[in-house]
């Protein structure tokens, strides 16, 4: 007679495998669906206080022509957070072409950023109750675009007109705030120093108003000639762009337009692993991140801290560490989006500081980062 027990005993263990890859693949989708996949309910009618929505906007689009929406949540404060994502850019037609090789080209895995770091309601984040509009980024253009590039395929570099309309439309459910917070990581930071005053323009009730681009340092000689002929940004925003140095020359710009009615503020790791990786393309041809190009980092957010206290006498100044690489010295890119509330060695957190900025109290941190050597 033909023993069946192997045969049982493999089949038992088939199916206790085959439950535990399904215990598992279940697992992940759900974190996927908590995190890069998580999507928020669309915004119809009034929205409910505390709750994040997805905003659909008439013909907004990403780079590639699918869709793009806004993220909406109000609060119970007379206060609003304008934030602006990041994802890379295209400065020129071949990083239009080149796509996600250079920046986030449509809304994947954006969604579920906006509750994190200055968007969490942890009971130790001072901007919990404040309403939050937020500007996703898949567009290659700082948010400053209003064209379409037509090259290997065609790329719509719309950020402004996106963000422009989303504003527009979920300002009903803001009322007249009195307090405004400008804000963005990264690409996102840049839009910040692009479109502060498009945005301040936009809520004139708010009498307080703060403007913080966080770690946004690209030095391009051509940031004109993308901003015009490749990007089609306003005039208002591209004739500002006189240097290589776009954030110092529309800060700048801002301050001497509004003085000391907005308070300005910069914060940036000192050797930022991500933005030098960009600056060694625009450089060379090559993204990279040795020690070296950290050194010249350095040496460049020295020089545009400088800049930004010469311009503007009263700006507030964070410089911090984290993530430092043993070996390069690099650090960690951006940290409104994520770790804003850890102090970094200093008294205050990058957000702790944000709002002692927002209540009149504006500091400066981590200068001496700036001098340290190897």
């Amino acid at each position: 007679m033909e023993n069946t027990k192997p045969k049982s005993k493999l089949k038992k263990v088939l199916i206790i495998i085959g439950i535990i890859i399904l215990v598992i693949a279940i697992g992940i989708f759900i974190l996927l669906k908590l995190t890069f996949l998580k999507t928020f309910p669309k915004l119809k009618g009034e929205p409910e206080i505390g709750k994040w929505y997805e905003v659909e906007v008439d013909g907004a689009k990403s780079s590639d022509g699918s869709e793009w929406h806004g993220i909406f949540r109000k609060g119970t404060e007379n206060k609003v957070v304008v934030y602006f994502f990041g994802g890379g850019v295209s400065i020129t037609p071949e990083t239009s072409d080149g796509g996600n090789k250079f920046y986030a080209t449509n809304m994947t895995a954006q969604d579920f950023v906006a509750q994190g770091g200055i968007g969490s309601t942890a009971e130790d984040n001072p901007f919990k109750d404040w309403s939050f509009i937020v500007i996703p980024y898949a567009t290659g253009d700082f948010h400053a675009g209003t064209g379409t590039y037509e090259g290997e395929k065609t790329v719509y570099h719309t950020g402004y007109n996106n963000y422009s309309a989303y504003v527009e439309q979920v300002r009903q459910y803001i009322g007249e705030p009195d307090t405004l917070l400008v804000t963005g990581f990264s690409a996102g930071g840049f839009a910040t120093s692009l479109l502060a005053d498009d945005v301040i323009d936009r809520f004139p009730s708010a009498e307080n108003v703060t403007v913080c681009v966080d770690s946004s340092l690209l030095l391009y000689d051509g940031w004109h000639e993308t901003a015009v002929d490749l990007w089609k940004a306003p005039t208002e925003i591209s004739d500002r762009l006189t240097t290589n140095n776009l954030v110092l020359d529309s800060l700048t710009a801002l301050h001497e337009k509004h003085g000391g009615s907005v308070k300005i503020l910069f914060d940036c790791s000192y050797r930022d692993d991500t933005l030098m990786q960009y600056q060694s393309y625009i450089s060379s041809g090559k993204m990279d991140k040795t020690k070296e190009l950290g050194d010249n980092f350095q040496h460049d957010l020295k020089e545009m801290v400088n800049g930004l206290q010469t311009n503007i006498p009263d700006v507030g100044i964070y410089v911090w560490s984290c993530g430092e690489d043993a070996n390069t010295h690099n650090t960690q890119h951006t940290i409104i989006s994520a770790n804003v509330f850890d102090k970094l060695g200093n008294d205050r957190s990058v957000g702790e500081w944000i709002f002692d900025a927002v209540n009149g109290d504006v500091k400066t941190y981590g200068l001496e980062l700036l001098d340290k050597t190897f």
